[in-house]
């Protein structure tokens, strides 16, 4: 991995120190980092002194950013925060090696493949939803919101702890799960004309600047932006010596990229540079070179089963300039402004060592076909003459059919691929922090080796005749790593805040009126309503002269208690099994009655609060049914552009029991 990677993002020092004294670790965050081996004890104590002092320099470096308004002071501060930030990278690098080095699940990899770019996580402050959220369930839902505490506390807990997710399928569905609880929030506390109050901090996963802002998109993006970097994590530590780590590797990639997609089509003001469009247009192209890395990995391990097989050859050196060609356009998305700006050097460095090499493979795949592969029929000509095809030829060069100018041919190959090879190892040396890589060097030393050993096997057989000049390889592959969205709906989880209602109308978006409680006896012909749908159930139609009528209730309420006990959860059938057993003595019913946006709420017997509506349940003898535990389904991220539900879609009429 390259120094940059941040691997299991913010949470160290104190703060991991806390969690772990008081017990509250959930699965998926991965914070046993000082009880893995007693003999690391110290060097985990340092590292957190050392992470503990550098937060503490952000600090006061972010306090300075934020209360100067002089440009070159700014820019000095900035400066420092950017060598903050890499300092904190190397320093988490450094705890996950030691962290990693007590894993025995991870396998060893038995052979050289060359390092991932992995993405480090963006960090984040403890908030207090405390206070907003209180505030408004008691001014608009007409709750308690002392009696939320629990809900409010399970929030914060989740949140604390996708700050440091285990680079693993839990850390992926801790981080999904309160991906999709800040969905529900969205949908329940915030209207476009309202945000909630909290103001959201995180740190750029780049360059370490500070951003803040009060919109719940803003916490929804930075965690997306973390379950995409946290695919990345995953991937590049798989083990891609054997088939089934490539393709974990591959899939990884795939998802980070999907991820990165996402945030890019449905997140606009970003504050931070690696949430713009154009940072994370270089991130979703990045992975997806890196995957279509993994597949050409995939393709070389089949390679010793088609060593003389001239078209494998020839295709391998097509997916090798695919490689290529993949992360030269990497390469030129960062080396263009704004993304040359804050993109890590040793990434560019690494991205276009990784071009030269690919590149150069693809001519060394091309020297091996022509030189060893064995005589091809005159129906394949045709298939093989394309892969030295360009854009401006209608058709490739001729392949030569003798056997001495097909060497010939290969030997050129042979020539541009020492030069690529050469080209990339001087790139490597160019960067201090790559020359630390010896896994990369060792890649980069052994196709050298490689090429030099096969060219000195063909100089061997020198004619002398003049040198041929190798055509370019024209790229193509036959499987295309294309992004995938991250699937939430896998991770299934419940509204911490059901008991507030269903969504559809208990909600921020809606205002309503409380009625009742409702005295309503049994007449000749019923209760005069009809009811319809569930969770709540409506009130269809109301009978003119009716007891209903008589009562005040209208077409449209939404019932939410029933003799005292609350129903909002409540399917059609318990209702209607509800008032069948009334008898004389009648029954006692609250509704809701939806108002429109430009009508408020008035006093009398419909009252804007609901305070009281629903008792506790020790109080009622029932639990309030609890909603299926499916997770919401995915919405854009700046949610508040779509018209919010105001109806609920019914499944049946149903009359309201008869005496």
């Amino acid at each position: 991995m390259v120094p940059e990677d941040r691997s299991d993002g913010p949470g160290a020092g104190e703060e991991s120190a806390r969690l772990q004294a008081a017990g509250t670790v959930r699965k998926g965050c991965d914070l046993s980092t000082d009880s893995l081996h007693g003999r690391l004890q110290s060097r985990r104590a340092r590292i957190h002194q050392q992470i503990d002092r550098e937060l503490r320099m952000r600090t006061g470096a972010e306090n300075l950013y934020r209360a100067t308004s002089n440009a070159r002071v700014r820019e000095t501060v900035a400066l420092e925060l950017s060598d903050v930030n890499s300092s904190l990278q190397l320093l988490k690098e450094e705890l996950a090696g030691l962290d990693s080095s007590g894993d025995m699940g991870q396998p060893e990899s038995e052979g050289v493949t060359a390092p991932m770019i992995p993405l480090g996580l963006k960090e984040t402050k403890p908030l207090d939803w405390a206070p907003p959220l209180k505030e408004l369930i008691c001014r608009h839902f007409g709750e308690d919101g002392a009696s939320y505490e629990a809900e409010i506390r399970e929030l914060e807990d989740l949140r604390q702890a996708t700050r440091t997710p285990s680079r693993s399928k839990a850390g992926l569905e801790l981080l999904t799960a309160y991906y999709n609880q800040l969905c529900f929030l969205e949908a329940r506390f915030v209207t476009p004309a309202r945000s909630l109050g909290l103001l959201f901090h995180w740190y750029d996963s780049l360059t370490g600047l500070p951003a803040q802002q009060r919109a719940l998109a803003f916490e929804k993006g930075s965690v997306l932006f973390n379950i995409g970097a946290l695919h990345t994590q995953i991937g590049a530590r798989q083990n891609r010596s054997c088939p089934e780590g490539i393709g974990r590797a591959v899939e990884a990639f795939q998802r980070a990229a999907g991820a990165f997609s996402l945030l890019r089509e449905n997140f606009s003001h970003a504050p931070s540079p690696d949430m713009s469009p154009a940072s994370l247009s270089m991130l979703e192209q990045l992975m997806r070179a890196q995957a279509q890395e993994c597949v050409f990995e995939g393709l070389l391990l089949q390679a010793p089963r088609a060593a003389h097989d001239c078209l494998a050859q020839l295709r391998l050196a097509q997916e090798a300039a695919q490689v290529a060609a993949e992360y030269r356009l990497v390469h030129r998305t960062m080396a263009q402004p704004p993304v040359r700006g804050y993109a890590p050097f040793p990434w560019i460095t690494l991205v276009h060592v990784k071009a030269e090499h690919f590149h150069a493979l693809a001519h060394y795949h091309a020297a091996l076909g022509l030189c060893d592969g064995a005589s091809v029929a005159e129906s394949e000509l045709p298939v093989l003459e394309k892969v030295f095809l360009s854009s401006a030829e209608a058709r490739g060069p001729a392949l030569p059919q003798e056997r001495k100018e097909r060497s010939k041919l290969g030997k050129a190959h042979l020539r541009r691929a020492l030069l690529g090879q050469e080209a990339a190892l001087q790139l490597h040396a160019v960067c201090r922090a790559l020359r630390r890589e010896d896994l990369l060097q060792a890649v980069l030393a052994r196709a050298l080796q490689r090429s030099l050993a096969k060219y000195s096997e063909l100089d061997l057989e020198d004619d002398f005749h003049e040198a041929t000049e190798a055509p370019d390889i024209q790229p193509k592959t036959q499987q295309r790593p294309e992004g995938r969205t991250p699937s939430f709906s896998r991770v299934k989880v419940a509204d911490i805040f059901h008991r507030l209602g269903p969504l559809s109308v208990f909600s921020a978006k809606n205002h309503w009126r409380l009625v009742g409680p409702v005295h309503l006896s049994r007449g000749e012909g019923g209760f005069g309503f009809t009811l319809r749908g569930d969770s709540p159930v409506l009130i269809a139609a109301v009978v003119p002269g009716g007891r209903a009528a008589e009562a005040g209730l209208k077409e449209g309420d939404y019932i939410v208690s029933v003799n005292g006990q609350p129903c909002r959860w409540w399917k059609h059938a318990e209702v209607v099994a509800q008032l069948k057993g009334v008898g004389d003595e009648g029954v006692s019913l609250q509704v809701v009655t939806l108002l429109p946006a430009a009508e408020l709420p008035v006093s009398g017997d419909r009252r804007p609060a609901l305070g009281g509506l629903l008792r506790s349940q020790k109080e009622c003898g029932q639990e309030t049914p609890v909603p299926s535990r499916g997770s919401p389904r995915p919405r854009p991220l700046l949610g508040w552009n779509r018209k919010a539900n105001r109806g609920k879609t019914g499944r049946r009429l149903s009359p309201a029991p008869q005496p």
